[in-house]
């Protein structure tokens, strides 16, 4: 199977299964002598992490993190970093019913069709849990770009049709609630709307958008390379994500140029811009204002009503799916969109150091 690393001179390479005995990363490319904080690395494990809440999968993994290489008291040693994560509370007899049949939306069909041969245990390699390792390596590239005074702060803004005010957004909020909303109030909205589409066993998706501060003019490429294509790409990535937009995005197609475009002054030897529909970027290249964007997610194919399927034998079927599944997979995707926001920034910056 290829398509297992990403990055550039920040680079992580992922394996492991949903049922299989771990998951786990290489990580190439990480400079050394940066503090490795293993507590912040598990706190942000944790918020992914399943069980947590009685929104989210009954799955009980710990995910506990063990460092295999590259780690040396306590801080990094430039050569690779690889850990692991073991899957503890596996329950792959869930997943018998699901041997010979095809779960719709899902990759069951698509795998076979490309491989002939699938772990139809929780997805194999195709489960939301091979992000495990990409939490590692952007916590890691988090830690390292702390340095820079660069910050990261993704959140819920979106469940199913319950919208976040964008006004009422304060990011101290954001793991204060079991949805993590920047506004309780519109939190407790969203926890009564997955509630109830968790009764009727049907699923929701939802947005998170993200706000990174502190990046510097000048990272990114003018051409193929554009630092909106490389974010584009790391959210794409994500399982269930369908949409990715940045700046003004998609509203944007309805302005003019004379609302659309960011003016811009100099105020005591300074440069300012009067307004951020650019996202942050422009022609591909970090203009120092904060970078945002949005990344849609859609409900999680997994529900328990029954739907019409076909059978491995290419014969009719009903589906309903038993087991452990989300509801609503956003709020524990935020710690994920943090981390691949992380990676492409360190690796830009890696990129524009070794350029100088």
């Amino acid at each position: 199977m290829a398509g297992n690393t990403f990055g550039t001179l920040y680079r992580l390479t992922t394996f492991g299964e949903s049922h299989g005995e771990a998951i786990g990363g290489i990580i190439d490319g990480c400079p050394p002598g940066l503090l490795i904080d293993e507590m912040y690395i598990q706190q942000q494990l944790n918020r992914r992490r399943p069980g947590q809440s009685a929104l989210v999968t009954p799955r009980d993994e710990k995910d506990k993190l063990i460092f295999l290489s590259g780690v040396f008291e306590g801080k990094s040693t430039g050569v690779p970093i690889s850990f692991m994560i073991r899957n503890e509370n596996q329950q792959p007899k869930d997943y018998d019913h699901l041997k010979d049949v095809f779960r719709p939306s899902h990759a069951d069909y698509t795998y076979q069709q490309k491989y002939g041969h699938r772990d139809y245990r929780g997805s194999g390699r195709a489960s939301a849990r091979e992000t495990i390792a990409r939490v590692v390596g952007g916590a890691i590239a988090t830690l390292w770009l702390k340095k820079y005074g660069i910050t990261i702060n993704a959140y819920v803004s979106q469940i199913g049709s319950v919208k976040l005010n964008l006004h009422n957004i304060d990011f101290n909020l954001i793991d204060s609630n079991e949805v993590r909303c920047p506004d309780n109030n519109t939190a407790l909205q969203m926890m009564e709307e997955i509630k109830k589409n968790q009764q009727q066993g049907d699923t929701l998706g939802g947005i998170i958008s993200c706000v990174i501060d502190g990046v510097p003019a000048g990272l990114g490429e003018p051409v193929f390379d554009k630092l909106q294509a490389d974010l584009g790409k790391a959210m794409l990535s994500i399982n269930a994500v369908k949409g990715f937009e940045y700046g003004s995005g998609f509203a944007g197609a309805a302005q003019k140029g004379s609302t659309q475009n960011d003016a811009m002054e100099i105020k005591n030897g300074k440069l300012f811009f009067l307004s951020n529909n650019s996202g942050g970027i422009q022609g591909g290249i970090s203009n120092g204002a904060p970078i945002y964007f949005n990344v849609a997610f859609k409900p999680i194919s997994s529900i328990k009503q029954k739907q019409n399927s076909i059978t491995k034998q290419f014969t009719n079927t009903e589906i309903s799916v038993s087991g452990r599944h989300d509801v609503c997979v956003v709020p524990r995707a935020v710690p994920i969109v943090e981390a691949m926001s992380a990676m492409v920034i360190m690796d830009f910056m890696l990129r524009q150091n070794a350029v100088k």
